[in-house]
């Protein structure tokens, strides 16, 4: 089993991804853990929930090990109960372009105004071609992760 993530984070400039997009989930989470080496997140999508634990890779803001399990959405909503400040509300819309799938996050609550893309990719050297809703490319900005967010959101910046 590899439990390895490799994705690349951008701005999004338009709403044109709206009209391309397959599916749109909305997404609650939470964090029971946040330090500089790992994150342990609790998330509701839709009607499933999953226990996620991500570590970080210091050799790369790019890729980081991920280990991500089902649990039923009644302890989800018991752990939340119980998660640091700061949680994170967003739609997250699907949208397949060439050979990809990207997924455009668009934020509600204290991060309202926000909207990221994520591509996951087989391997950090893997070339795509950009949908023209991308705009700046933050990967390296650890602004832009959803933990950092928890703590300080986007309204605040």
């Amino acid at each position: 089993m590899d439990n390895q993530e490799i994705e690349r984070k951008f701005l999004v400039k338009d709403d044109s991804f709206k009209r391309m997009a397959t599916a749109c989930h909305m997404i609650e989470q939470g964090y029971l853990c946040k330090d500089k080496e790992r994150v342990v997140r609790i998330r509701r999508c839709d009607d499933k929930a999953y226990l996620t634990i991500k570590a970080h890779n210091p050799e790369s803001n790019m890729s980081h090990f991920e280990f991500e399990r089902e649990i039923d959405v009644d302890s989800a909503g018991q752990l939340l109960e119980h998660c640091l400040p700061g949680r994170i509300q967003k739609e997250r819309y699907i949208v397949p372009y060439g050979d990809i799938v990207v997924e455009v996050d668009v934020f509600h609550g204290d991060n309202e105004g926000l909207v990221v893309a994520e591509v996951e990719l087989q391997s950090e050297d893997q070339t795509f071609a950009c949908p023209p809703f991308f705009s700046d490319e933050v990967t390296d900005d650890l602004r832009y992760y959803n933990a950092y967010l928890s703590d300080y959101p986007y309204r605040t910046w």
